[in-house]
């Protein structure tokens, strides 16, 4: 194998720009090319992150649309929200691949994107030709496509353990609660009050109580499976670490359904799907054990008192939330096995 696919990264300088110059140090067919900032174009990459210091020697590039279409095939966005809906059309019609980590070509509706991101929406040919690159549930469509919205963490985590459920009609996806809770570099690397190390260490918040703009694209994907509008309640919890995002989810089983029913049905849908673990039965997942990597680890109670499943889903939300399913989708893309690059594992302890 060669390094002869080139990739650029925008928005090099943040934790998810960080995440994919690491872990496409490893890929076998990919090459960086090019890695840029919009505000700290013309210095040494290691100068912000020392960590880099003779693995990339590379000098942070200027936003050149015409630049990067000179050394890339495919442009990863690692950008704040809005600044994709802009940049997107003019890579794609440079000839560029593009995939979108931001928030920006995830929902479908404009609207619903301008109700909970408050910026403006990315246009309608935008939106209709990007496909929402959840690996293991959208696969078939990531395949040959050149525009992809690479889902959410709080979303990876949480569709994961909830799509073969709904898919299969076990739940009500009407009873659907779910209890997210993400490390502090989901925040990103921007310094403000509410991830100070002080207001954080031995601290639980909950936050964006029913505002979360993950919500309108769990529900987008879960009514897609279940072919009816679904609605849930969303409710995210920083914790005093530093990756990782277990969602725990409620749901009213329909009919009647033991774990080791749920275990198998959770196997044979992801089977052949590596990143995707499911765990025995009274084995539950935590975030230390999928830290690092690119694996989604689930775990399943029933509680027969109640009639309701509790599904636990794990991820580290840099890698399978971000980065990593990022180059997932790239090699489903490129028709490569989609593990390449990323079978590794998880950092312990």
């Amino acid at each position: 194998m060669s390094h002869g696919f080139r990739a650029a990264i925008i928005g090099a300088t943040g934790y998810g720009g960080a995440e994919l110059i690491r872990l496409l140090q490893a890929h076998p067919l990919v090459k960086i090319t090019s890695v840029i900032s919009t505000s700290n174009a013309g210095a040494p990459l290691a100068e912000h992150f020392p960590h880099l210091q003779e693995v990339v020697v590379d000098i942070l590039d200027v936003l050149d649309v015409d630049l990067i279409a000179g050394k890339a095939d495919v442009v990863f966005l690692a950008t704040p929200a809005g600044v994709s809906a802009e940049l997107s059309p003019k890579l794609l019609a440079a000839g560029l691949k593009v995939i979108d980590i931001s928030g920006d070509l995830r929902l479908k509706s404009s609207a619903d994107y301008e109700k909970w991101y408050k910026k403006p929406a990315a246009s309608e040919e935008a939106l209709a030709q990007s496909i929402y690159g959840l690996s293991e549930v959208f696969g078939d469509e990531v395949k040959g496509s050149d525009l992809i919205a690479n889902p959410g963490c709080y979303p990876t985590a949480t569709l994961l353990g909830l799509i073969p459920a709904v898919k299969a009609g076990w739940i009500d996806p009407s009873t659907i609660i779910i209890d997210a809770k993400s490390g502090v570099s989901g925040a990103g690397r921007g310094v403000n009050l509410g991830v100070h190390y002080a207001e954080v260490n031995e601290n639980l918040t909950a936050y964006k109580v029913n505002k979360h703009q993950h919500i309108p694209e769990i529900e987008q994907a879960l009514s897609r499976v279940a072919g009816k509008p679904v609605v849930t309640t969303f409710t995210t919890h920083l914790v005093p670490m530093t990756r990782g995002i277990m969602s725990t989810m409620y749901a009213t089983i329909q009919g009647e359904h033991t774990a080791e029913e749920f275990i198998e049905l959770y196997r044979q849908y992801y089977e052949g799907r590596r990143f995707v673990r499911i765990r025995q039965n009274g084995k539950l997942p935590s975030t230390k054990e999928v830290f690092g990597s690119n694996y989604c680890d689930i775990g399943f109670a029933v509680d027969e008192r109640t009639g309701r499943v509790t599904i636990v889903s794990v991820i580290d939300n840099v890698v399978k939330g971000a980065a990593g399913q990022a180059i997932q989708n790239l090699n489903i893309m490129q028709g490569w096995d989609e593990t390449t690059g990323l079978l590794f594992a998880p950092v312990y302890p």
